[in-house]
């Protein structure tokens, strides 16, 4: 197993290691797996996982990135194709299917596969059956699909962008990645993880330990990057550390610059009238206040709001929470028990 995916086993929260105990059960079944999850939760890192833990351990696990290609090369780069197919097809290709044949293919961003797309890897899903661009030729291969997405399936194959039957068939059953937020121990575990990693990288005698402040910052902080952003911050901290005493800072947002120059120069507008504010997130989103002319469970209603008005504070504060308690007038622990209590 290689130690990028040793990474996905670091952590002692109840919420990821329930997800590790459900890796292994599925793991050993041959069965199509969905693994979702926000973006940089470690999605590919999980479906590496359930590669290295089943029968195909020592057979080919094959990614791709489907977002990374564009629409014309999808089924060309999943199918491969035949000399004369097309345009600079001057000899036969196999596709990822051929190659990831009796092991795993993992295909990542997969909701943003075409509808002609979907049609076809629901033939190779359910019948393990196609046909390379420009072939007449029926290929058969045995290959474990993994597919990851970080948006809601269901919800998007309600509006037409997905098809309901692979949907169906790519989830025999589905690991929902939690969040870095949802797994406050394992922020530490991560941080001196990727800090001895970097200092090594780095040729440093020793291995860098956190300050408190330091430590209490990232804590603190919401991670909305996940693990991912976790690793750029820590290795940054890393790498500008001094080489005496302890890591004392962290910077979350490298673009941080009173000098940071105008995206909207690249339009020929202001940000302003780009429509982007110094708020995050719009106020719009949020229907903060209920119409008390209808009838209404006005304790149930305070608590939508109340969850509503802590969403907006810990966006405009870039999820650090102990700026957004104080951004409410509120103390740490006050902010941490509204969180705890809406799940947030």
């Amino acid at each position: 197993m290689s130690s990028e995916d040793q990474i996905s086993a670091i952590g002692g929260s109840h919420v990821f290691l329930d997800l590790l105990d459900q890796v292994s059960k599925i793991a050993v079944l041959d069965r199509p797996v969905l693994v979702v999850g926000e973006r940089g939760t470690g999605k590919e890192l999980v479906a590496s996982r359930l590669h290295f833990l089943s029968r195909r351990w020592d057979r080919a696990f094959v990614k791709m990135n489907c977002a990374s290609l564009a629409e014309s090369l999808i089924e060309s780069e999943l199918f491969g194709y035949e000399a004369g197919a097309f345009t600079g097809a001057t000899r036969q290709r196999a596709g990822r299917f051929e190659v990831a044949d009796n092991g795993t293919l993992f295909l990542d961003e997969v909701a943003s596969l075409s509808a002609s797309a979907q049609e076809k890897l629901l033939r190779v899903v359910e019948y393990g059956e196609f046909d390379r661009v420009g072939g007449n030729q029926t290929i058969s291969v045995d290959v474990r699909v993994v597919a990851a997405a970080n948006v809601d399936l269901p919800e998007l194959a309600d509006m037409g962008g997905f098809r309901h039957d692979l949907l169906d068939r790519l989830a025999f059953d589905v690991l929902t990645v939690p969040p870095l937020r949802a797994r406050h121990g394992d922020i530490m575990l991560l941080a001196n993880h990727f800090a001895t990693r970097m200092a090594s990288e780095l040729e440093y005698v020793s291995s860098p330990i956190f300050s408190k402040n330091a430590e209490a910052a990232l804590q603190d902080h919401g991670w909305p990057g996940n693990v991912r952003e976790l690793k750029n911050v820590v290795e940054r901290a890393v790498y500008r550390w001094p080489d005496e005493g302890p890591v004392e800072d962290i910077i979350f947002d490298p673009f941080d610059s009173p000098w940071r120059p105008d995206a909207g120069a690249a339009l020929g507008v202001s940000k302003k009238e780009a429509g982007f504010g110094s708020q995050p997130v719009s106020q719009d989103k949020y229907k903060l206040m209920p119409d008390a002319r209808q009838p209404l469970d006005l304790k149930k209603s305070l608590q939508t709001v109340e969850k509503e008005l802590v969403e907006v504070a810990l966006s405009f504060n870039k999820f650090n929470q102990r700026d957004t308690a104080k951004h409410l007038s509120m103390s740490y622990d006050q902010l941490r028990h509204i969180l705890k209590k809406h799940g947030l």
